[in-house]
């Protein structure tokens, strides 16, 4: 065991990493081998890195939401924008982490991946909650539906990412060019989170940030069914 602990390192576990977006492989996948080769070291099993994950991200998105309050009174949003920023990527490190270290130390299991997509989900219904409550507090001219229409469609990120990992040709570009990933950065998890966490800075802008993803989510999915549909036609 000695001789493993010093043979293996962090890159052993990027090297195992799922790929991603150019921000999700280059920030959050490279800080997720740190966390998972830290876990590794000291025992920590994937699902426990998940769980961090869950606790983190919630605790995140539930401090801004309760700061609304305090920045309509005049308290200033930097340092919150600033400690979600950092946050909401170590979360995401996390979650990455976990999908690392299990690949890595050959402990994945059936219930473990149910456990982390499950977790996803509630974290990024916070973050959800937290853009629209945002733009409810600052942009009363936004009807409600938008708000709705904007939760519902982010979704489809995902849905479609998880069945990305299921199946490869479910994507409907698969070009590694540096013009389409950049492209793909509005379905980069680690790049949203990150526009979502700056946007706080100017909270006046988070309703206009709502409606170019619900936008992005909504013609992404009319493509996919576009797609999925003609592939059956043929």
């Amino acid at each position: 065991m000695t001789d493993e602990r010093q043979s293996r390192g962090p890159a052993e576990f990027f090297a195992a990493n799922r790929g991603g977006g150019l921000v999700t492989l280059h920030l959050d996948q490279r800080g997720g081998a740190l966390f998972a080769y830290a876990a590794w070291r000291t025992g920590l099993r994937p699902t426990h890195l998940t769980l961090l994950n869950l606790v983190l991200g919630l605790a995140v998105s539930a401090a801004v939401i309760a700061y609304i309050p305090a920045a309509r009174d005049g308290a200033p949003w930097w340092p919150v924008a600033l400690g979600a920023l950092v946050l909401w990527h170590a979360a995401y490190m996390l979650d990455c982490a976990d999908g690392q270290l299990a690949r890595v130390t050959g402990t994945g299991s059936d219930a473990g991946a149910r456990v982390d997509i499950l977790c996803d989900v509630a974290i990024q219904a916070s973050v959800v909650a937290v853009v629209v409550a945002v733009a409810d507090a600052y942009a009363a001219w936004v009807p409600a539906w938008c708000g709705a229409a904007f939760a519902a469609l982010w979704m489809t990120n995902l849905v479609t990412a998880v069945m990305a990992k299921e199946d490869a040709s479910v994507s409907m570009v698969t070009s590694t060019g540096i013009v389409v990933r950049l492209v793909k950065l509005v379905r980069d998890y680690g790049f949203v989170v990150a526009v979502i966490a700056l946007a706080l800075l100017w909270p006046e802008s988070m309703a206009a940030v709502m409606l170019f993803f619900g936008a992005v989510n909504g013609l992404f999915l009319l493509a996919s069914i576009a797609v999925s549909a003609r592939a059956t036609l043929r």
